[in-house]
């Protein structure tokens, strides 16, 4: 459907269903998502004008001199939201965020998003992304204690979760959030959820439904869900993988490789990789934006990468590439197994597609594929083989990210200057102090 066909749609739904409440959705610089609600009269109005907002009441976003700000409900994204009352009920809309004269805002993550994808579809790339979020359940918000002692993909009465984790993906099924299937993970009280792909602002979208509806519903049950990357030091840690593959605008996609028969990738998709590689370190501020990332990449343990390298079905690499299976050519695609889940989806889909972007524009090349034995190695054994060690401290990735020519002209000046003096004073503050701050702050918080 064209725009105005949507737009009908979403209102003409808000009548039939008696809805009497639209929740604006949007999400701030460090992924969080805001929301506040008008009548189903406005609806239409804020189609055409926008509805306004102080802008400077969102941290990152305005000054008070210049707070006035407008939010345009996306109708593609409209959804009846299940767990309200069928009677005055509810429903949401992400929304895009535009200054006073209607031009895209730059602080806007959703638009920092679309504006790479754009530059994508000029290239003749569409980019899909399936998407694998980690977290853990806990008694409540600042007892980090695990509810079950239960490891990979078990199948045993003592699961606690079996239940929550159902309704959880009916809820989400209910929101338009396809999911390809959900289980126990590594850890004790930890659970993963896979999201089907679709592109990448859709699935930017999706990745902030489902961490909310996943609190949502854990909170329902009496418990706290926590996307922190690594909550226990002596458990795994929690991931947000990222399946990503360029298709052209035929719908092929153009990261399968018919002429290789190890990988099964072609030139376009080895160079977007290497794009990856080359660009990993400036990257990490964005896709492991915490004090407590750092934990989860220090540690490695087997499945963590701690450096820029790729590997066939290597979980211990940067980029992995899954295994093919004969006749799925569509499906062909890389798996970046380095962002956590309290990194921004829209800014960590950005980053990455303009660094692949980049390699594919360069003509990278890949460096020595990274096997066990390769990846024991020292930092300095590792970058005379080409492969370059991950940050070890969010200071660290913030001085990449802050010399970063390629991360500024990406991000744009606003997000990228906002996030940068954020971290900064996170890491001063609270880097001595992380253990009691972790369970003060980030379980809370994330």
């Amino acid at each position: 459907m064209d725009l105005q066909q949507n737009i009908d749609f979403v209102l003409r739904t808000v009548e039939e269903r008696d809805i009497r409440f639209v929740r604006l959705w949007f999400t701030d610089v460090l992924g969080r998502l805001k929301s506040f609600a008008i009548a189903p009269e406005d609806l239409e109005v804020a189609f055409e004008e926008g509805i306004g907002f102080d802008g400077s009441a969102i941290e990152g976003f305005t000054t008070p001199d210049e707070s006035d700000m407008l939010a345009f409900p996306d109708p593609s994204t409209f959804q009846v939201l299940p767990w309200r009352p069928s009677h005055d009920g509810v429903a949401c809309i992400f929304c895009d965020v535009c200054t006073p004269d209607r031009k895209p805002f730059a602080g806007d993550p959703r638009e920092c998003l679309r504006r790479m994808f754009k530059k994508a579809e000029k290239d003749g790339y569409i980019m899909n992304v399936g998407t694998e979020l980690e977290f853990y359940y806990f008694p409540d918000e600042s007892t980090p204690e695990p509810l079950d002692d239960v490891r990979y993909f078990d199948l045993t009465p003592s699961d606690s979760a079996r239940d929550l984790r159902r309704s959880t993906v009916l809820m989400l099924e209910k929101m338009s959030v396809p999911v390809e299937y959900t289980f126990h993970s590594s850890g004790r009280s930890q659970h993963g959820i896979s999201l089907r792909h679709a592109e990448a602002l859709s699935m930017s979208d999706a990745i902030m439904t489902a961490k909310h509806v996943i609190r949502l519903e854990a909170f329902e049950a009496g418990i706290h869900a926590s996307f922190m990357p690594k909550p226990i030091a002596k458990e795994p840690s929690s991931a947000m993988f990222l399946h990503q593959s360029l298709f052209d605008k035929s719908g092929n996609n153009v990261f399968w490789g018919e002429d290789d028969p190890e990988y099964h990738l072609s030139p376009i998709a080895k160079s977007y990789m290497a794009g990856i590689l080359a660009h990993a370190n400036e990257i990490s501020a964005i896709t492991n934006p915490t004090v407590n990332s750092y934990k989860r990449l220090v540690t490695g343990g087997g499945s963590v990468p701690t450096c820029a390298s790729w590997g066939l079905r290597n979980r211990s690499a940067m980029i992995r590439i899954p295994i093919y299976k004969p006749g799925k050519h569509q499906s062909s695609r890389i798996e970046l197994r380095t962002p956590d889940p309290m990194a921004n989806p829209y800014l960590t889909n950005a980053v990455t597609l303009a660094a692949g972007l980049d390699g594919i524009k360069r003509g990278f090349t890949l460096p020595e594929e990274a096997t066990s034995a390769l990846t024991s190695l020292s930092d300095a054994e590792l970058r005379r083989h080409g492969i370059q060690p991950l940050p070890r401290s969010l200071a660290e990735a913030l001085d990449y990210f802050e010399n970063s020519d390629f991360m500024r002209e990406t991000l744009g000046e606003h997000i990228h200057g906002f996030f940068l003096k954020k971290k900064r004073g996170e890491w001063e503050k609270y880097s001595s102090t992380i253990t009691e701050w972790e369970i003060k702050h980030y379980l809370a918080n994330s």
